[in-house]
């Protein structure tokens, strides 16, 4: 039975999703501090938060059992990626829950801020009629520039093109063909953005690229009277810029939902400014967007902690059970290769070489590779696996190359993994009948074995009698030999075999093998 917490406010029916999976228990409390979280977290598998709890270092060192941590949302401000990353946590969020009422939002801001419906309403409740001191501008035929054409971003833009405005994006991330599918101008440079927009809205995610986007002199090019849009994350738009620029008049107005801090200081210049509209991070805040997102995290965390399925993570690639049926064959011969090349050479190995040909290539091969750094770091790493194999990579100053070719193959399918270092080897393997892993290759011998157990790796003179011998001393030591490939290279005069046996044998039989008559090496791995 897994432990899965739940530290803040889920709709019902995420908590009702995690209750009914066979083997969780769920633990609900609600509003903890910080100190309560230390106390608790070390016998939990599973986390599922929103905003309010921080997920810190600290916390993470103390959560000696911790998988996954679910956040409820898109941002994980609050939570220590790296630390997780390291730890081996998968850190998965909610990116598609409230796409549709984050833009809404976006939207409203702009509306509301073109025609001063708040600063409006506010001076009738105070008994006034100020009909010509809020007069507005109409938005039909404005420019409305959309910064990141992600999934809220494209929705932003889609609203806005509704309302009869001129939409143009930035996004370098976004194509030409698909800004076409959706009809929107593409812009590649910032400052042409800034020079045409009316108004302009952010849909980015916050990153150290990000961070102050929208400051004073991004906001010198723009045309005078701009209106700003901010519903994605504070810092975004540098705070004190934009009041330097509202109270220049070179910013019309801004809508913002959100803030550096949150919530922001009472005297924060932004919130009594006459032509600042605000609201207190309510983008997500919709009865619909937050059955949503609960209902989204607890399927993910379930997903991960019974299906090892891993969708919307931060920190590794997401594989969904569709893409979990194509490529988890792969992963487990990655895992394979990776262990065997790792355990023929368990140190020093400075560059790993990952190369796919054949249908395998048209796949997502990055958790493949991934799978691979996982069986070569586990011979000299404890606690390796999925999330935290890249990271100990770098740490360790690990080259890993990735590569597609199409050169033709005797299979349909090929994963070719080269190691640098100690010394240069090379294995190559593939799926048969579609589940089955198969080692094919190891450097010049061509071979056919399945990868499964104690294996042992024997390169031998081409004599005979080895063969023999071997059966011999394996079973003197009562190992039953239950696989045995063979390969040769004749014009090196070279055998090699994989034998696969019933046990681990000891360090005696080992040295026995590698003693025997025209032996030149013999190695175990466990696969």
């Amino acid at each position: 039975m897994v432990k899965v917490l739940v530290s803040d406010n889920l709709a019902a029916e995420g908590l009702e999703v995690l209750r009914r999976a066979r083997g969780i228990e769920v633990i609900e409390q609600v509003g903890m501090s910080p100190e309560a979280l230390l106390k608790i977290v070390g016998d939990i598998d599973g986390l599922a938060i929103r905003s309010g709890t921080k997920v810190t270092a600290e916390v993470i060192a103390a959560a000696e059992k911790l998988r996954v941590i679910g956040r409820a949302g898109i941002g994980v401000d609050n939570v220590d990626v790296a630390a997780a990353t390291q730890r081996g946590i998968a850190v998965l969020n909610t990116p598609e829950g409230n796409n549709i009422t984050t833009a809404e939002h976006a939207i409203a801001l702009l509306v509301s801020l073109a025609r001063h419906i708040p600063q409006a309403t506010a001076s009738m409740k105070a008994g006034k009629w100020e009909k010509k001191k809020f007069q507005g501008i109409e938005l039909y035929n404005r420019t409305l520039a959309v910064v990141g054409l992600g999934n809220i971003g494209r929705i932003v833009a889609l609203r806005g093109k509704a309302l009869g405005m001129k939409v143009i994006a930035y996004d370098p991330f976004t194509t030409p063909e698909r800004a076409r599918q959706l009809d929107i101008e593409l812009v590649a440079d910032f400052d042409e953005v800034m020079s045409r927009a009316d108004a302009i809205t952010v849909h980015v995610p916050k990153t150290k690229d990000t961070i102050g986007l929208l400051n004073k002199a991004t906001f010198e090019k723009a045309r005078p009277g701009l209106l700003v849009i901010n519903a994605a994350r504070g810092g975004i738009v540098d705070e004190d810029d934009l009041f330097e620029a509202l109270e220049s008049g070179q910013v019309g107005g801004a809508g913002l939902d959100v803030f550096v801090e949150e919530p922001p200081p009472a005297d924060h210049r932004l919130l009594s400014h006459a032509r600042v509209i605000c609201t207190p991070h309510l983008g997500a805040s919709t009865e619909q967007a937050q059955i949503n997102v609960s209902v989204a995290v607890a399927e993910q965390i379930c997903d991960f902690l019974l299906n090892d399925v891993v969708r919307n993570a931060v920190n590794v690639p997401s594989i969904s059970p569709e893409l979990m049926e194509e490529v988890g064959p792969f992963l487990r011969l990655g895992e394979k290769i990776g262990r065997f090349q790792g355990q023929l050479c368990p140190t020093s190995i400075d560059q790993v070489e990952v190369e796919y040909s054949g249908e395998v290539g048209n796949l997502n091969v990055a958790p493949i590779t991934i799978a691979v750094l996982k069986g070569i770091l586990e011979s000299v790493r404890e606690g390796v696996n999925m999330v935290n194999a890249p990271s100990i990579a770098q740490e360790l100053g690990l080259k890993v190359i990735e590569s597609k070719v199409s050169l033709p193959s005797d299979f349909s399918s090929l994963v070719t993994v080269r190691v640098r270092g100690c010394e240069d080897r090379m294995i190559a393997g593939t799926i048969f009948h579609g589940r089955q892993p198969r080692i094919v290759r190891i450097d010049d011998f061509m071979l056919e074995a399945i990868p499964e157990g104690p294996t042992i790796f024997i390169q031998n003179h081409d004599q005979a009698g080895v063969v023999g011998n071997v059966g011999t001393i394996l079973g003197e030591g009562g190992l039953n030999i239950s696989r045995m490939q063979l390969a040769l290279i004749p014009e090196k005069s070279q055998a090699a075999m994989l034998v696969n046996v019933d046990g681990s044998p000891t360090e005696e039989i080992m040295e026995r093998l590698r003693g025997s008559a025209h032996m030149i090496t013999a190695q175990l791995v466990e696969l």
